[in-house]
């Protein structure tokens, strides 16, 4: 049986595409828009994985990857952190992030960075 990724994403294109290569690449999903209350979303889905992207309406990826990574009960999650503006992490910082993809994104790099963080987690 594969890992539970939760992917967030207010794209639905860009959702949708990660979605469907993710279970092609036989990956449990679950994804969603966007979420208040990431803590709530983890508990619910109980993901092995999160990919975030940075822009999101509200709150944004970078802190919502920083809530998960100092809470004592998932700060063991890895978070692939992705966005279209690379500079992001040169002037905010990174958030404790594992990965940080730049969009456009390889499929091939996505999968690796993704099986190269769940081999870590474990």
């Amino acid at each position: 049986m594969g890992k539970n990724i939760l992917v967030i994403d207010d794209d639905e294109e860009t959702l949708l595409l990660l979605e469907e290569m993710l279970r092609y690449s036989d990956f449990n999903v679950n994804g969603i828009k966007g979420t208040s209350d990431i803590l709530k979303a983890i508990e619910e889905v109980k993901p092995d994985l999160i990919i975030t992207d940075y822009i999101l309406q509200g709150i944004n990826g970078g802190e919502l990857c920083h809530q998960v990574k100092t809470n004592p009960k998932t700060a063991h999650l890895p978070v692939v952190l992705m966005s279209a503006y690379p500079r992001v992490l040169e002037s905010l910082g990174n958030y404790g992030c594992d990965v940080f993809i730049t969009k456009p994104f390889d499929m091939n790099q996505l999968i690796t960075s993704i099986n190269d963080c769940l081999h870590m987690a474990v």
